[in-house]
C-alpha cells in the first residue's frame, strides 16, 4: 500500500488549487498565453527562414535576398529573446503572488489551530511546511497550465510542419516523440515517491534543529551538547539515502531524456540522409528537420522539468492540504457578547485533561465577581496554569463550562474573548522591532498618547523618556540590552493597552529578585483597578491584595473562601502556609 505522504493526487485537487490561486490573476495568465504562443510562432518560424538562407545561397547569384534573410532571422531571434524574458518574468511573478497567499493562508491556519496541534508538532516541522512544501509549489503555480501546453502545442506545430514536408519524416518524429514522452513518464513513476519521503524528514530535522537551536542555553548549562550533535547526525544520516534515491530518480529522468534526444538526432539524420539521396528534400530541408529535432528537444526538456516540479507538488500538495484540513478542537463560537468592565467568572464543574487518560482539573466549581482577585495557590502541576488556559480558550474542557460575564465562553468569538482577557507569563516575548511595535504587536491603530499613558502608569515613564527614539527605538530579539524588570513591566504593558476585564498573572514576577518584584507589585496595583485579576502565586507577597484564595490539589479545590478569613483560621491551608512558608507547603 502505497503511503499516504506520496500517494498520487487526482488532477481535480490541482485543478481546485490552481483556480482558488490563480483565479485572482486573469489578465496576468492571459498575457502570459499571449507571450507563449508569440513564442511558439517566432520558433517556429526561425527555422524556415534558415531553409530559406540556405537553398538561395545555392541558387542565387545575388546577395540581397541572403542580406533580407539574414536581417529577418536576426529580427525575429531577438523578438523571440524579448518574448521570452517577458513571459519568464510574468511567469515567476504569478508565481510568487500565488504561493504569497497560500503561505499567507496556511500560517493564518496555523496560528488558529489549538495548543494541542502545536504541542504535538514543533516550530521547525511547521516552518517547513510554510515555507519548504510552498516553495516547491511556486514552479506548480506559475508553469503547470500554461507552459505545458505551450510545449506541448510547439511540439504539435513542429511536427505538422514536418508531415508537410513528407509522410515519413513526420511519422518517424512522431514515433519519436510519443516514445519519448511515454519513456520519461514510466520512469517519473519510480521517482515520485522519494520525493515525499524526502520532504518528510526534512521538515523533521528542521523541527529538531529549531527546537535545539532555541533551547542552547539549557543544553551547553546541562552538558547535552555531545547528545544534540549526536541526534543531529543521526537525523542526517537517516535523510542522506533517501536524499540519495531521490537524487537518483531525478538523474534517471535527466538521463532518460538524453538517451531520447540521442536517439531522435539519430533518426532525423537517417531520415533526412535517405530522403536527400532519392532528391526528395533540399540541403536546406535537410537543415530544417534536423534544427526542428534539435528544437523539440527544448520542449520535452521542459515538459520532463515540468514532470519533477509535479512530482515535488504531488508530496508538498498533500503535506500543505492536510494541514489546511487540519481542524482546530477549539471551534469559534457564534459571536455572543461578553461585555465590557470588569468580567465575573464562573466555573462550573469544569473537568479538563491533557489525553483521554488522565484529568488535570477534577470538577473544578468557584465564582468571582467583578472587579475581584483571587490568588491561585497549588503544589507545581496541581493545574492553575491549566485553568488559566482554559480562560483564554488554548483548550476546551471535557465536562463542565466556563462563564465570563455570564458568557459561555464557548458561544463568544475567539477574537472578542481575547481581547477582554489579558494573561501575562514568566516567560517574556521581546520581539526584533520598535519599542511601539513590541507593545502594539505591530497594530498601527493604537494611538501614541496611549502607548505613552500605559508605560507612565506601570513606573516605566523614566525609562521611556531616556530612550533615544522613544518609540522609534528598535529593541533586540529575545530583549537584549533590557533589565528583567523593564521586559516583565513591557508584558503588563501589552496587556493593559487592550483594557481587558480580566487579567491573569501566571507567575509574573516569578525569575525577579524581591527588590525588582515589589517594584512591579506596585506599578500594577494601580493598573488593576476596575479589572478582575487571578493571581497565580509564586511568593505570599504576591496575593496580599487578593479579596478570595484559591487552593488546588491534584487538580481538585482543597480550599476556598475569603483571604482574610482564610488566614485568621488555624485550620485554613492557606493560614498554614503563612505561618510555615508558602514555599514549604507548595513543595
Amino acid at each position: 500500500m502505497q503511503d499516504k505522504k506520496t500517494r498520487k493526487i487526482p488532477v481535480r485537487e490541482y485543478t481546485l488549487l490552481l483556480y482558488r490561486y490563480l483565479k485572482e490573476q486573469r489578465r496576468g495568465m492571459a498575457a502570459l498565453t499571449v507571450l507563449l504562443l508569440s513564442g511558439i510562432v517566432l520558433q517556429l518560424v526561425n527555422p524556415q527562414i534558415i531553409r530559406y538562407f540556405i537553398d538561395t545561397a545555392q541558387t542565387q547569384s545575388t546577395n540581397r535576398p541572403l542580406m533580407y534573410a539574414a536581417a529577418l532571422f536576426l529580427g525575429v531571434t531577438l523578438v523571440q529573446q524579448l518574448v521570452n524574458v517577458a513571459a519568464t518574468y510574468l511567469g515567476e511573478n504569478i508565481g510568487w503572488k500565488a504561493t504569497n497567499r497560500l503561505r499567507s493562508d496556511v500560517a493564518e491556519h496555523c496560528l488558529k489551530l489549538d495548543m494541542t496541534f502545536h504541542k504535538s508538532h514543533t516550530s521547525g516541522a511547521i516552518i517547513e511546511r510554510v515555507d519548504g512544501d510552498i516553495n516547491n509549489l511556486a514552479n506548480f503555480f506559475s508553469n503547470f497550465v500554461i507552459t505545458p501546453l505551450s510545449n506541448l502545442l510547439l511540439v504539435a506545430g513542429m511536427l505538422v510542419l514536418l508531415f508537410r514536408e513528407g509522410w515519413l519524416i513526420g511519422a518517424g518524429m512522431l514515433v519519436f516523440v510519443v516514445f519519448a514522452m511515454a519513456a520519461i513518464q514510466y520512469i517519473r513513476r519510480f521517482a515520485v515517491p522519494h520525493w515525499g519521503k524526502l520532504r518528510q524528514i526534512s521538515a523533521g530535522f528542521y523541527g529538531f534543529l529549531g527546537e535545539h537551536l532555541e533551547g542552547t542555553e539549557d543544553s551547553r548549562a546541562n552538558g547535552a551538547t555531545g547528545f544534540v550533535m549526536h541526534r543531529f547526525h543521526m537525523l542526517l544520516r537517516e535523510w542522506s539515502p533517501v536524499r540519495v534515491r531521490a537524487f537518483l530518480g531525478w538523474a534517471s529522468m535527466w538521463i532518460t531524456t538524453l538517451v531520447v534526444f540521442t536517439i531522435g538526432n539519430a533518426v532525423a539524420f537517417a531520415l533526412s540522409y535517405y530522403l536527400w539521396k532519392q532528391g526528395s528534400i533540399t540541403l536546406g530541408t535537410v537543415y530544417m528537420i534536423f534544427y526542428y529535432t534539435e528544437l523539440m528537444a527544448k520542449p520535452i526538456e521542459k515538459i520532463r522539468t515540468q514532470m519533477e516540479d509535479l512530482q515535488k507538488a504531488d508530496a508538498s500538495i498533500v503535506r500543505v492540504r492536510e494541514l489546511l484540513e487540519t481542524e482546530s478542537a477549539v471551534q469559534d463560537g457564534p459571536g455572543a457578547p461578553i461585555g465590557g468592565g470588569a468580567l465575573s467568572v464562573s466555573f462550573e464543574e469544569v473537568g479538563f485533561g491533557y489525553d483521554n487518560e488522565t484529568l488535570t482539573l477534577k470538577g473544578v466549581s468557584f465564582r468571582m465577581e467583578p472587579g475581584q482577585v483571587l490568588g491561585l495557590l497549588g503544589r507545581t502541576g496541581s493545574g492553575k496554569t491549566t485553568l488559566a488556559r482554559l480562560l483564554l480558550r488554548f483548550y476546551d474542557p471535557q465536562q463542565g463550562r466556563i462563564l465570563l460575564g455570564g458568557t459561555d465562553i464557548r458561544e463568544a468569538k475567539l477574537q472578542e474573548l481575547r481581547s477582554r482577557v489579558g494573561m501575562v507569563t514568566q516567560t517574556i516575548e521581546i520581539f526584533q522591532g520598535t519599542v511601539r511595535d513590541n507593545l502594539t504587536f505591530f497594530d498601527e491603530e493604537v494611538d501614541d498618547a496611549a502607548i505613552v499613558r500605559v508605560l507612565e502608569e506601570l513606573g516605566l515613564g523614566s525609562w521611556f523618556r531616556s530612550l533615544p527614539a522613544g518609540l522609534d527605538t528598535m529593541l533586540e530579539s529575545g530583549g537584549g540590552g533590557l533589565s528583567a524588570g523593564e521586559a516583565q513591566l513591557l508584558s503588563f504593558a501589552r496587556v493593559f493597552l487592550s483594557d481587558p476585564g480580566l487579567v491573569i498573572l501566571d507567575e509574573a514576577s516569578s525569575r525577579l529578585d524581591p527588590v525588582t518584584e515589589q517594584r512591579i507589585e506596585q506599578a500594577i496595583s494601580r493598573s488593576l483597578q476596575n479589572r478582575t485579576c487571578i493571581i497565580i502565586a509564586h511568593r505570599l507577597a504576591t496575593i496580599e491584595r487578593a479579596d478570595r484564595v484559591l487552593v488546588l490539589d491534584n487538580g481538585e479545590i482543597a480550599e476556598f473562601g475569603d483571604r482574610r478569613k482564610l488566614a485568621a483560621d488555624p485550620g485554613s491551608r492557606y493560614s498554614k502556609m503563612l505561618e510555615v512558608g508558602m514555599e514549604e507547603m507548595l513543595v
